[in-house]
C-alpha cells in the first residue's frame, strides 16, 4: 500500500482510464443523437421552405413553425404537462403490471414444456386480438375511469415481453446449462449466473417492445373517455379541426416514447457490459 500522501501511479491510471472512457462514451452519444436529428429536422426545414415558397398548401399539414407555436402555447399555459404527466403515469403502471406478468408467465412456459404446452397457444390466441376489441369489455367490467385505461394499456405490454422471455428461456443454448451442471451449480446459482445473462439481452428488447406498444395501446386508453392526456389532445384535436394541435401531440408522444426508450437502453447498458458483440442497439 501506498503512503498517505503518496501519489499511487496505478490508482491514478486506472482513473484516468475510466475517465477517458466516461468522455469517449458520452461523445460517441452526443454524435449519435445528433445524427438521429438529422433527418427529422431535415424533413421539417424542407417543408417549412416548401410552405414558405408556395409551393404546397398547408391547410391540413401545418408548417413545422405553426405547430412549434402550438407546442409553446400549451406549454406556457401548463395543459402540454399535464397531459404529459398523465399520459406518462398510465404508461408507467401499465407497463409495470404488463411487464411483470408477461416476465413471470414467460419464464413459466419457457422453462416447463408442459406449462407452454397447456397455456401458450390461448395466449397466442388471446395476442391475436386487437387492441380495440378489448376496450368495450374493460369499460364494462372496469368502469369508464382510469382502471379501465391501466388493464388496457397492460394488455398490450404483457404480449411482447410474455413472447420474448419464453423464448429467450427456451432457446439458451444446453451446452451452457450443461456447464452449469458440470460445476454443481445450485437451482439459484444456476439462474443467477447461467441463464439470467444468457436471456438478459432478449428480455431487455422485450421490454423495448412492450414499452413501444404501452405507448400505443395507451392513445386507444385515452380515447376512452379521458379529459387529460395526449391522447385526449388528439381527440380534441380532431373535433375542433386543429390539425396543428393533432401534430403537436403526436411530436409529444414521439418525444416522450423516445425518452422512455433511451431510459430503458441506458438503465439496462451496465447489466450488458460484458457483452463483445459485432455492434450493439441503442
Amino acid at each position: 500500500m501506498s503512503e498517505a500522501g503518496t501519489l499511487d501511479p496505478a490508482r491514478d491510471t486506472a482513473s484516468d482510464t475510466r475517465t477517458t472512457s466516461a468522455r469517449r462514451r458520452f461523445a460517441v452519444s452526443g454524435s449519435t443523437f445528433l445524427l438521429g436529428l438529422i433527418l427529422p429536422v431535415s424533413t421539417a426545414l424542407a417543408y417549412e421552405a416548401a410552405f414558405r415558397l408556395g409551393l404546397v398548401q398547408a391547410r391540413l399539414l401545418p408548417p413545422p413553425s405553426k405547430i412549434l407555436v402550438t407546442l409553446w402555447d400549451l406549454a406556457r399555459s401548463g395543459e402540454l404537462a399535464t397531459h404529459v404527466g398523465a399520459t406518462t403515469l398510465r404508461v408507467l403502471l401499465g407497463f409495470g403490471l404488463g411487464s411483470l406478468a408477461g416476465m413471470l408467465l414467460g419464464a413459466l412456459t419457457g422453462s416447463s414444456p408442459t406449462a407452454r404446452r397447456l397455456l401458450d397457444p390461448t395466449l397466442q390466441a388471446l395476442r391475436a386480438i386487437p387492441s380495440l376489441a378489448w376496450v368495450p369489455l374493460f369499460i364494462l367490467w372496469l368502469g369508464i375511469f382510469e382502471n379501465s385505461k391501466i388493464a388496457l394499456i397492460a394488455t398490450g405490454v404483457f404480449f411482447p415481453v410474455y413472447l420474448g422471455v419464453m423464448a429467450a428461456i427456451a432457446n439458451v443454448d444446453r451446452k451452457i446449462v450443461e456447464v452449469g451442471r458440470a460445476f454443481r451449480l445450485s437451482r439459484s446459482a444456476m439462474a443467477r449466473r447461467v441463464l439470467l445473462p444468457a436471456i438478459l439481452p432478449d428480455f431487455v428488447v422485450a421490454l423495448r417492445s412492450g414499452l413501444g406498444l404501452g405507448f400505443m395501446f395507451v392513445v386507444a386508453a385515452e380515447i376512452m373517455g379521458a379529459s387529460e392526456g395526449l391522447g385526449y389532445l388528439l381527440v380534441d384535436g380532431q373535433q375542433l379541426g386543429k390539425p396543428d394541435q393533432i401534430l403537436a401531440a403526436i411530436i409529444a408522444f414521439a418525444i416522450l416514447g423516445k425518452f422512455g426508450d433511451w431510459l430503458l437502453v441506458a438503465g439496462s447498458k451496465p447489466f450488458l457490459s460484458w457483452q463483445d458483440s459485432h455492434s450493439r442497439i441503442s
